[in-house]
């Protein structure tokens, strides 16, 4: 009955009267049931079935998880996907070499067959979305103990999941929803043949760089292109020269017709993890412990990579995405801070923990149902500070060496080789091991992995407490003198895990003795063994604040039924967003227009910062010719991009922005620099999503790399 009450309240708060047209990412499976008509006063000319349907082909068919952490669209019968640049980033990168920089170039396959084959590369379609709050609330009925309850519910999901084990190219994932309230079993079909098939070059796609990043105006052709193969039967396969594009069940059409303000607007993807149910505690410990010690330890990280790379142009494009994908949660991290304490959002959370108190209070039933909840979660945040620093040391620190990271990940590999008696099996985890260490090696330089181990290990050290330090750690004092540039000079001179050919001649022969002599694998192994040293003292806190956030969110559901809006925060599942065109003012006086043009790319051309604004010679001729085709706007200026009220995070990266026909108008990249607490408190006066303009990516593809077939192969519509 319990179950029964929460999925009602659940249902009621997800569309109710109040819901908002911008604030929101909307779990589809819900989505006809009611409120759909939310999205009709707004414009939408689809029909709830159209958009979202398990049994029939919809729009969801179109949309895949691109990469393990962005979205990406169909836009062809032939597989064709549309993404950002930035999610393709690592493939361009991985594809490219002084010989051929496609980073610094671009690449555009002219034919089929030169479409580049990308290993470890894949995209999941969503199968099927199945509500089973019910099997999981059976198995913990009447358990008060949260280890207990955690442990019944892992062993559920391990049985709801174990007839899909044995399926190849099949994902099944159970995944909670309002702190494990609900609970649905997700099914993927993977396909892992995906090939290059087009990127402008960085002066376009990541036009502005870290300067730009977060921010508005923006002038960033911000996508790249891939396909999707399948054997001939169209099922997923891995890498053949026998493989043929896939067929879609669904592909997006192209609208060239433009945006204009007010126009309605959506996006499907899936984003990765918002926060909006946080609590107070929490915003003081994500400022002051988490985002504090990142932004130190990436800022010392970032600098000294930036040396090499602009001093070595095969350093540049070994540490190119190693270097984009710390600073873009570096520069994040810096203004969810500014903008947590700008706009107030630890006294509005006060103030809903308030009403939320005063709440349970006026009532005895809710007292004894919710009266802990909130104590519980303040306990555990302040129980847990001093560990959450330390995790954050380990992670940043000493894992963000790459020798040491290296060391990790191969570590796991030969754990699980080591174990296998099956010599087949065997065979093949020792070949995946070797493409492994392969591909660690071609974008690796050992002079920078010094310099910077050199420099995060002494930052741990002196920035964290001694019981801390991992055992190797320790006899830094005692077998070199306090001198961790020693200690570090004679990691890399006798490791095998910064030296390809050392390394190549373990794994040949993999031999324990060598593996725990050396002195890598001792910081790896000391590492690990202090982990599970405190792993036991921070599990029970950790305990207590699920159960303090699972009641907290149960009780706000209850506490706001038909009065306020109530979705459940991302968690890379698919989701739904509506909102609007619209412009906004970041500050007094200032006001920011909702679209920009080619005008501010030449504007922006800085001779002296050409790693970030460097404006293609070929782009400048075109813009002096004014040859923008039919994709220029009504007053012949070229878009660029605009700015939408769509509710997005990290994950929808790449995600279709479509019109109110569920035509592509452009490919979501970004969040705005004024609303960087967006994930914890959504700003609707100032929160705003930043999106490629469809014409413009069109432009690029046709005019200015010349691949008008990739853009015959695509419906086209006004």
């Amino acid at each position: 009955m319990k179950k029964i009450i929460i999925l009602t309240l659940a249902t009621i708060l997800l569309f109710n009267s109040a819901l908002r047209a911008d604030e929101g990412m909307w779990l589809l499976p819900l989505l006809k049931k009611t409120g759909f008509h939310e999205m009709q006063k707004l414009g939408v000319r689809l029909t709830a079935e159209q958009i979202y349907s398990i049994n029939n082909s919809s729009l969801k068919d179109a949309i895949v998880i691109f990469g393990g952490g962005c979205t990406g669209e169909l836009v062809s019968a032939d597989g064709l996907i549309l993404t950002n640049h930035h999610c393709g980033y690592s493939s361009i990168q991985k594809h490219s070499s002084v010989e051929h920089d496609y980073l610094k170039d671009g690449f555009w396959a002219m034919s089929r067959s030169d479409e580049l084959p990308t290993p470890g590369l894949s995209v999941y379609f969503l199968e099927s979305f199945e509500d089973v709050t019910d099997s999981i609330n059976a198995v913990t009925a009447g358990i008060d103990n949260e280890s207990e309850r955690q442990t019944a519910i892992r062993k559920k999901i391990t049985e709801m999941t174990a007839k899909y084990d044995g399926l190849k190219r099949i994902r099944a994932t159970v995944s909670s929803f309002y702190a494990g309230n609900i609970y649905y079993l997700i099914v993927y079909k993977i396909y892992s043949d995906v090939r290059m098939v087009g990127a402008p070059p960085s002066s376009i796609g990541k036009f502005g760089g870290d300067t730009d990043n977060w921010m508005w105006p923006r002038h960033t052709g911000d996508f790249s292109m891939f396909r999707v193969y399948a054997d001939r039967d169209g099922n997923p396969a891995e890498y053949s020269p026998d493989n043929v594009p896939y067929k879609p069940k669904q592909y997006l059409k192209i609208s060239i017709k433009g945006v204009e303000k007010n126009d309605y607007t959506m996006i499907m993807g899936y984003p990765g993890s918002t926060r909006r149910y946080m609590t107070s505690w929490e915003v003081d410990e994500r400022m002051n412990i988490t985002n504090a010690n990142s932004i130190h330890i990436r800022g010392i990280l970032l600098e000294l990579m930036k040396e090499d790379m602009e001093a070595d142009r095969k350093v540049r494009i070994q540490y190119a995405s190693k270097h984009a994908g710390i600073s873009n949660y570096w520069k994040n991290s810096i203004g969810m801070n500014k903008a947590l304490k700008q706009l107030k959002i630890k006294d509005k959370k006060q103030e809903e923990e308030s009403n939320f108190t005063a709440w349970v209070n006026a009532n005895e039933s809710r007292k004894e149902k919710y009266g802990e909840a909130l104590s519980l979660i303040q306990q555990a945040v302040a129980d847990i500070a001093e560990y959450r620093k330390i995790s954050v040391y380990y992670n940043e620190a000493i894992l963000n060496s790459e020798i040491i990271r290296n060391t990790y990940r191969l570590n796991n590999y030969l754990s699980t080789m080591k174990r296998e008696t099956d010599t087949v099996k065997k065979a093949e985890m020792l070949s995946v091991l070797k493409k492994t260490a392969e591909s660690f090696f071609k974008d690796y330089n050992k002079p920078t992995d010094v310099k910077i181990t050199k420099a995060l290990f002494k930052d741990f050290i002196k920035n964290t407490d001694a019981k801390y330090y991992p055992e190797s750690f320790a006899q830094i004092d005692s077998l070199y003198n306090s001198d961790v540039n020693k200690f570090v000079d004679n990691l890399f001179a006798t490791s095998i895990f910064c030296d390809k050919e050392k390394l190549d001649a373990f794994l040949e022969n993999p031999n324990d003795e060598i593996l725990e002599a050396d002195l890598a694998n001792k910081i790896y192994s000391s590492l690990m063994k202090k982990d599970a040293e405190l792993r036991p003292l921070t599990q029970p806190i950790s305990e207590r604040y699920n159960k303090g956030r699972r009641l907290y969110e149960s009780g706000l559901l209850e506490m706001n039924a038909g009065k306020k809006s109530m979705y459940p925060d991302a968690n890379s599942t698919m989701r739904l967003t509506y909102g609007t065109v619209q412009d906004y003012y970041p500050a007094d006086a200032v006001h920011y227009d909702y679209i920009t043009t080619i005008d501010g790319v030449m504007q922006k051309e800085d001779l002296d910062n050409l790693f970030e604004f460097e404006v293609p010679q070929r782009l400048k001729d075109l813009y002096k010719a004014k040859d923008y085709g039919r994709y220029a706007m009504k007053n012949g200026n070229l878009p660029v991009a605009f700015i939408s009220t769509n509710d997005i995070t990290g994950g929808n990266s790449g995600s279709p922005i479509m019109n109110a026909k569920g035509e592509l108008v452009g490919l979501a990249f970004d969040g705005n620099w004024e609303a960087m607490s967006g994930d914890i408190c959504f700003e609707p006066n100032l929160q705003r999503c930043i999106n490629v303009d469809i014409r413009y990516v069109l432009f690029i593809i046709d005019k200015y790399a010349g691949a008008k077939h990739l853009v015959d192969e695509m419906t086209i519509v006004k």
